[in-house]
């Protein structure tokens, strides 16, 4: 059966990040994708111009009107926007026991940030909860934390173990911000640690990364796959998408990566 996966997010009309990715991973990894929005935004590959946050009771509506008529086998939240929404999303989403994979979207490449202060504080509340996976690069976990961002691996243990401690069932916190040619992605569990590595490919095409992984891991989770064999596809499958981000020509900046480098 092909599993019912729903994105909770904003819209990138660049097509490389937000509900336009998430659907386009969620397809590429066998999943039938759906989208409650939460923001429209402005931008391209060289940075967001401008925001419009969705009203929260809208944001409300559209998930109970998908959870009145159709199955959903997992979550993928990402971009939220303030408090009022968070809210509305922890609520929304409330008795649906189906995996849920939290991408803490807080701040673009360019630098602008996409989740106001007085949000972080109501998403480590609300959200890290009901998290089955919580997916932060480093910048993103030194955030929530409110420490600096880890440079080495052992960093980066400690600081999964302490959002693990927040309430999510799983950390994958990615390595993709540390120095050097590897790439690097922890997973922290209850029963340990695994780590997950690749290759730095040299490109500026990684727009919308974060929501690519996470929405793929989403769409193994929902087909019925175990955290640490999801994520290890998911890790797999950004990777490659990265790698072969050289095949599309969108944009002077940062590039999207190509979320069907394998085919159709």
């Amino acid at each position: 059966m092909i599993p019912n996966i729903l994105s909770i997010a904003g819209s990138d009309p660049s097509g490389g990040a937000g509900i336009q990715a998430d659907l386009k991973a969620i397809s590429a990894n066998g999943g039938y994708g759906m989208a409650a929005l939460t923001a429209l935004t402005a931008q391209n590959t060289q940075g967001v111009r401008a925001v419009s946050l969705v009203q929260s009771d809208m944001v409300s509506a559209q998930v109970a009107a998908l959870r009145e008529d159709i199955r959903i086998d997992a979550i993928k939240i990402g971009m939220l926007g303030s408090a009022d929404i968070v809210e509305a999303v922890a609520d929304a989403i409330a008795g649906l026991d189906v995996p849920v994979v939290l991408d803490p979207v807080m701040v673009a490449k360019g630098g602008d940030r996409l989740l106001p202060v007085d949000a972080v504080a109501a998403l480590r509340d609300r959200l890290l909860p009901a998290a089955t996976v919580l997916t932060p690069n480093l910048p993103e976990a030194a955030d929530l934390l409110d420490v600096s961002a880890a440079t080495t691996g052992e960093r980066m243990e400690a600081q999964a173990e302490a959002l693990r401690a927040l309430g999510p069932a799983a950390i994958l916190l990615k390595g993709g911000h540390l120095p050097g040619e590897a790439s690097p992605d922890l997973l922290a569990m209850a029963d340990g640690v695994l780590w997950f590595d690749g290759p730095r490919h040299a490109t500026r095409n990684t727009h919308g990364t974060g929501c690519t992984l996470s929405s793929a891991l989403a769409a193994l989770l929902g087909a019925g796959l175990s955290v640490p064999e999801a994520t290890g596809r998911a890790k797999s499958y950004i990777s490659g998408a990265i790698a072969r981000s050289g095949d599309l020509s969108v944009g002077s900046g940062h590039g999207p990566v190509h979320h069907f480098f394998a085919g159709p």
